[in-house]
């Protein structure tokens, strides 16, 4: 008799959570946002960090969120994602937010700052040094809620159609170059144009700018901007380690359950590390395809570098006095980069240049 009685109740517990497995499942709403991407999808590995973000989300909830994402242009204008993802016409947006500076100079330390962090320093600054609560306020003040989702690592200097000897070069200068760059060069004599990742062949074809930056190899080479300017000059000290953002709607992020919101977090985590890891692996090649169709490779001279650091640091100084906000957010990144330079000085620095010495006496 016991044993009946303790089947009997063992298979009405199995019933019960033959039953249970599905109710939490269908606990799940079915949500449908759009993204809109400032990249265009010929990009694909700035452009695929959202699509990895999209395709985590609905493997996970089995189709249950979808995020369906637009490219730069398809729903809105690629430097326009901020604007539609505060005032809600898309749920959420993939962006480098230096993209706003005409907003607030601050947005520019999200992404990247002249002679800034690296990549790995960036990443450790936003989740480790108080970067993610520093540029938080920010964010909020125009209806958002942000994650990293995605990092280039450092950047070239771009590409001219004539070199770059000296710092009188500069002058006169239309060269496309986004966030504080601009600013900087433009104490040199340049003028800064922020245009659109897919507007910026046109412009460098038609005359309408003398000289472009962009990424590196792997996506410049997409561009085809070696087909129009030959030299090709690094580093770009303006993005050390320029990290790119998925911006969500503040309203739409509070109204999702917690799973979806964790859900997320780990989607863009995910995109954060697979972006710099793709471009890491894949700047070398083109960078090789590209000298070997008659690139020529130039860097920055060193009485240029030192100018630019000076106006870099002018404009940091500047910023700061004019901007509260920006002054709180750059107090806490240069302390964090001291901190990081002491470390990296002794450690990275040490055995990269220990490896480059001996790769050049052909030892390695």
């Amino acid at each position: 008799m016991k044993r009946r009685a303790f089947l009997k109740k063992a298979t009405v517990g199995l019933a019960a959570g033959a039953v249970s497995a599905p109710a939490i499942a269908q606990s799940q709403p079915n949500i449908q946002w759009r993204l809109a991407s400032s990249f265009p999808k010929s990009l694909d590995t700035i452009f695929g960090a959202a699509d990895i973000v999209s395709k985590r989300v609905a493997e996970i909830t089995e189709n249950r969120f979808q995020i369906r994402v637009f490219s730069a242009g398809e729903l809105v204008p690629g430097l326009q994602v901020l604007d539609a993802v505060q005032n809600g016409t898309v749920e959420c947006g993939h962006t480098a937010p230096y993209y706003y500076i005409g907003k607030d100079p601050a947005f520019a330390f999200a992404t990247a700052l002249p002679f800034g962090l690296n990549a790995r320093q960036q990443n450790a600054w936003m989740y480790y040094g108080g970067g993610m609560e520093a540029v938080a306020d920010l964010f909020k003040d125009y209806g958002c809620i942000q994650f990293v989702a995605g990092n280039t690592g450092a950047q070239m200097g771009g590409w001219f159609r004539k070199e770059i000897k000296s710092v009188e070069d500069l002058k006169g200068l239309k060269f496309r170059i986004g966030g504080l760059g601009g600013m900087v060069l433009a104490k040199l004599g340049v003028v800064g144009q922020q245009i659109a990742g897919g507007d910026i062949y046109p412009a460098l074809e038609r005359g309408t700018i003398d000289a472009a930056e962009w990424v590196g190899p792997y996506d410049d080479e997409k561009l085809g901007l070696h087909k129009i300017a030959k030299f090709y000059y690094y580093p770009g000290w303006w993005e050390g380690g320029t990290a790119n953002h998925l911006l969500i709607n503040l309203a739409k992020w509070n109204e999702l359950p917690k799973s979806y919101q964790a859900l997320i977090t780990m989607a863009a985590g995910l995109a954060n590390t697979e972006q710099q890891g793709k471009y890491d692996a894949r700047n070398p090649q083109a960078l090789k395809r590209l000298v070997a169709n008659g690139v020529q490779l130039r860097p920055f001279s060193q009485a240029v570098m030192e100018a630019c650091l000076k106006a870099s640091n002018e404009v940091n100084t500047e910023t700061s006095a004019a901007n509260p906000d920006y002054k709180k957010v750059w107090d806490s990144i240069a302390a964090f980069r001291n901190d990081e330079y002491l470390w990296w000085q002794i450690s990275e620095y040490g055995y990269d240049s220990f490896q480059i010495r001996m790769r050049a006496k052909g030892w390695a």
